[in-house]
């Protein structure tokens, strides 16, 4: 039976012929393949999918089935529990809206944050860097001054304060509804002190400021792309997605006025994610170094503040 055509008197019916959270999570992930939906915000497939809506709709940790094994899946669920999930598997089927949406919880860097169509869902690859702590290129050096440029919600920023514990970290981006968003998961993580959330046109109010590391996921869907989009990535604020037919509008501009806001040892980390193809034909001189993930993902290049100012010095003369 698939979810668009179930009654509130069916779905009863389903709840009664379902018992236990292996059940719920068969037959979740048969209504997801029987939609045909896309993943792509958190999971890549229809059973973690399924396992990691119930798990946040029973409010379990995403980690306990690698705790307790078959165990957790066989226990009984109540009924309100049961009609509280078939009616939000009815949503994530019938209006293709991404799970991170449906919980208002998304997790990056191991680390959970809000998250409402306000703000894009986080996934970037930034996450290993990271973990990292950069160390390929910036070595044992603790940035004191991070800007996460295009925020969002505020979890790269976050992410950043944890990782380097003595840097302040500014939190930059235009929409006024994204940073509302970022406050929350700011004073959320208890970060207020240490992460600043700025209304900005990229580094347009940011005079006189400086940073050692300046990291940015800026809209770089190209106009391809965004007519090719699935479903789910329609529930995204089209503002943080698109960027003009070859997705670098904002990237030039990034490139531009990094080198007046990056101290003399200072790096600059962008995420372009599809719109690398472009970055060779717009940019073939550019001394950029693209970054290598271990654990998937790619789009990421870096270029030192002393290699940006060279690059505009050649093209400028």
């Amino acid at each position: 039976m698939t979810t668009d055509t179930f009654t509130e008197l069916e779905a009863q019916q389903i709840a009664q012929d379902l018992h236990t959270m292996l059940d719920m999570v068969r037959w979740s992930v048969t209504c997801f393949n029987e939609a045909g939906l896309y993943y792509g915000h958190g999971t890549d497939n229809p059973w973690d999918e399924a396992v990691s809506l119930i798990l946040q709709l029973l409010h379990l940790e995403q980690s306990l089935p690698m705790q307790t094994g078959d165990q957790l899946f066989h226990s009984r669920l109540t009924l309100p529990e049961k009609l509280k999930i078939i009616a939000i598997v009815k949503r994530r089927v019938d209006e293709r809206i991404p799970v991170p949406y449906l919980t208002n919880q998304a997790w990056f860097c191991d680390l959970p944050f809000y998250v409402d169509e306000r703000v894009l869902i986080p996934r970037s690859p930034f996450a290993e860097l990271i973990k990292n702590h950069f160390e390929e290129w910036i070595g044992d050096s603790e940035p004191q001054h991070i800007l996460d440029l295009c925020t969002g919600g505020g979890c790269i920023a976050i992410a950043l304060a944890y990782a380097f514990e003595e840097a302040q970290v500014d939190a930059v981006d235009i929409s006024q509804d994204a940073l509302d968003v970022a406050e929350l998961n700011i004073t959320e993580h208890g970060l207020n002190h240490r992460v600043y959330p700025i209304n900005s046109d990229l580094m347009g109010a940011l005079q006189g400021q400086q940073y050692d590391l300046i990291v940015s996921n800026p809209p770089y869907v190209d106009a391809e792309d965004m007519d090719d989009l699935p479903q789910e990535f329609h529930h995204e604020p089209e503002l943080a997605l698109a960027a003009g037919n070859d997705g670098l509008d904002l990237v030039d501009h990034i490139l531009r006025q990094a080198p007046m806001h990056l101290t003399a040892n200072g790096w600059l980390f962008v995420e372009v994610g599809n719109s690398e193809v472009h970055m060779f034909s717009r940019y073939p001189e550019l001394p950029i170094q693209w970054v290598e993930f271990e654990n998937g993902g790619h789009g990421v290049f870096a270029i030192s503040k002393n290699d940006l100012v060279e690059y505009w010095r050649s093209v400028d003369h």
